[in-house]
């Protein structure tokens, strides 16, 4: 990667359907190059998908919630696996200790995100301790990857 390749990326992150002409324009590079690095990016898997940015509002999602999950490292990858298949979970991680998953969550309400931790995480077996918190405000939010 070099210097054009970050500022490709970065015109990206912010409007991932900017126009190959839009991009050749901004950069003072030609349509057929900014078209060639984006493909390359594509190629060399920096690039992995160009998708859509929703606000979770406008679909009735109105809590945001974290859960922090302290599981036993038996049961941490089976734990993972079945609720990273449920539509409330957003993004899912298994920590470095092996023993913690980072689980974000959004739903209707908060009744709708009680329901979700009865059912999907209270009492469960390997699930050693639940630490829970919603979402305030957003001053910062990550929008398509790490700004370069």
């Amino acid at each position: 990667m070099n210097t054009l390749d970050t500022r490709i990326l970065g015109m990206l992150i912010k409007d991932g359907r900017a126009s190959y002409a839009e991009i050749a324009r901004q950069l003072g590079v030609s349509r057929a190059h900014a078209r060639e690095r984006v493909q390359k990016l594509l190629e060399d898997g920096v690039i992995e998908q160009f998708t859509a940015v929703v606000n979770p509002e406008k679909l009735g999602k109105a809590v945001s919630a974290f859960f922090d999950v302290q599981a036993s490292p038996q049961g941490i990858e089976g734990i993972a696996k079945e609720l990273s298949e449920l539509a409330e979970v957003v993004s899912l991680y298994i920590m470095s200790d092996m023993r913690s998953l980072h689980i974000h969550t959004l739903t209707n309400d908060t009744e709708a995100l009680e329901r979700f931790a009865h059912k999907h995480l209270f009492g469960r077996e390997h699930i050693i301790s639940i630490d829970c918190k919603t979402l305030v405000s957003r001053p910062k939010q990550r929008r398509g990857g790490p700004r370069l």
